[in-house]
């Protein structure tokens, strides 16, 4: 039998990491992290601590944390992830801070969030502009169901959610402001092999040769369902910025610009529907 501290120190010892030991120990149990500190000196159960170690065996094998537990919190949110869904990064949050900025608290306007995942982008923008009117598509039936279920778990009404390719599930409509996380890694870059995107869907990593492929294919087809003065705004990746106003300057987008993230890297573009 072990007790609470010397199963997370010998975990932190073999994952490099205490606070991802910690994380799946609340997980087993079920407790908070203020728990474990106040009963460090308590005792496993045998099928906790089998459960524990079972889970500190996934995460050194690689398996990310947040699959393990099934859920990762983006924008205050804790939202449930999959396989089938990009796990959400702090990095996507300036997508959402870009997006905030151009719709006044007191607006009622469309939104559409293009392959929206585990909904991170789409829920965290419903959440602090409840008057918005969101619709959240993602080419993967898994993928919705998952975005799905945290609308639901949230109490997020004023998202609705499609399923399709890109733009294809928009039909005829007409939007205020078009965001989207797409696929912006190369297709032979070595680090889709390593870590955690080993486990992470491929379709939503890669885009082509240069990746690319669908940031171009969004930029061309947003045009046609943005009302004048509408914006699009999507998340690439610290060296795609010049090539991405690049397209939007030549897609005929006014105000082409690319924001920075906490790092100061290139990692969201957008421009305007001229009008």
């Amino acid at each position: 039998m072990t007790e609470v501290r010397h199963a997370l120190g010998d975990a932190a010892r073999r994952l490099g990491e205490r606070a991802e030991a910690e994380l799946l120990l609340q997980h087993v149990l079920r407790r908070p992290r203020s728990w474990l500190v106040a009963h460090a000196d308590d005792v496993l159960t045998l099928a906790d601590e089998r459960a524990f170690a079972e889970l500190v065996r996934r995460r050194a094998d690689g398996e990310p944390v947040a699959y393990i537990v099934g859920r990762r919190e983006f924008w205050s949110l804790e939202l449930e992830v999959t396989p089938a869904t990009l796990i959400p990064r702090p990095d996507t949050e300036r997508l959402v801070e870009l997006a905030l900025d151009r719709i006044p608290h007191d607006a009622s306007p469309r939104v559409a969030d293009l392959g929206t995942g585990s909904g991170a982008v789409a829920l965290s923008i419903a959440t602090e502009r409840p008057r918005a009117r969101i619709l959240a598509t993602d080419a993967s039936l898994e993928a919705l169901a998952v975005a799905q279920r945290n609308a639901s778990r949230l109490c997020i009404p004023n998202v609705r959610f499609a399923h399709g390719d890109w733009l294809a599930p928009l039909g005829e409509a007409r939007l205020d402001l078009i965001v989207s996380n797409p696929p912006y890694i190369e297709a032979a870059d070595p680090h889709l092999a390593q870590g955690d995107l080993r486990f992470e869907p491929p379709g939503a990593l890669a885009a082509g040769a240069d990746g690319l492929d669908d940031i171009r294919r969004i930029v061309s087809d947003a045009r046609q369902h943005l009302l004048p003065g509408g914006w699009l705004l999507f998340e690439h990746g610290w060296n795609q910025g010049e090539a991405c106003r690049a397209l939007l300057q030549a897609a005929g987008y006014d105000e082409a610009f690319t924001a920075q993230d906490l790092e100061q890297r290139d990692r969201v573009s957008g421009g305007r529907q001229p009008g």
